[in-house]
């Protein structure tokens, strides 16, 4: 007989735990101390089983049913419900760690010695700013060159070329050490300039080469004042 909500609601503990079976394997694991877990029983070749699936009240007695079945769909597939879990679980974990986030911040340390402290802090804020936002959390071996250039054209939009110039660069940099440390196979971010607008050049005043006779001939017979000749 299938349980009712105010029936796992009200369950009450006893002084050893006990079970309250709903069907198709799962149950309610009621302890002494009155926590309530939901647990799946199922056999795979020729062994019994145990899956956990949650703690009530966070796990509804809809959404364990939810959970039984799609564990049962799993087992259908010839598949491990447990095994399928513990690959989920560390698929999440590597993207975690392998997230462009993470692998940036270990990258910044790792840098932070041969920078200023203004620098450093730049680089750090700039990221958080325009980039974590957007693909922090992915894992560095799924994004695309479109992705970054898509992500990196909202600071071209906004005119500070000179702060997209320094970021493309950082995340260049980033890149290419997730593919040194082993993270990623490749760097979406080494052909991106050309597709980026580049701050404007700043051009000082330069003489050419056949001038530099005339100028150090000048230059020997200034008279001006000693501030300006101690200068020269």
């Amino acid at each position: 007989m299938k349980l009712t909500a105010r029936q796992v609601d009200t369950a009450k503990p006893k002084e050893k735990p006990y079970k309250l079976a709903d069907g198709g394997g799962l149950y309610l694991l009621v302890n002494p101390n009155g926590a309530r877990y939901w647990r799946l029983k199922y056999r795979i070749a020729g062994k019994e089983k145990l899956l956990a699936l949650g703690v009530y009240p966070d796990i509804s007695l809809a959404e364990a049913r939810t959970k039984r079945n799609e564990a049962r769909r799993t087992l259908s597939d010839g598949n491990d419900p447990i095994e399928e879990k513990k690959a989920e679980k560390a698929a999440k974990a590597f993207a975690v760690s392998n997230s462009f986030e993470s692998i940036a911040i270990e990258w910044l340390e790792h840098k932070r010695p041969n920078w200023s402290k203004g620098y450093a802090e730049d680089i750090l804020e700039y990221l958080k700013k325009d980039i974590f936002p957007y693909i922090g959390k992915r894992a560095v071996t799924e994004i695309k060159p479109a992705e970054m250039l898509a992500v990196l054209r909202k600071m071209e939009q906004r005119g500070v070329l000179d702060k997209l110039k320094k970021t493309r660069q950082a995340c260049r940099q980033i890149f290419t050490y997730a593919v040194i440390t082993g993270r990623a196979e490749f760097n979406p971010v080494t052909d991106l300039a050309s597709a980026l607008k580049a701050p404007k050049q700043k051009h000082f005043p330069h003489l050419l080469a056949d001038q530099m006779n005339e100028f150090l001939i000048a230059l020997a017979g200034y008279s001006g004042s000693e501030v300006t000749q101690s200068a020269t």
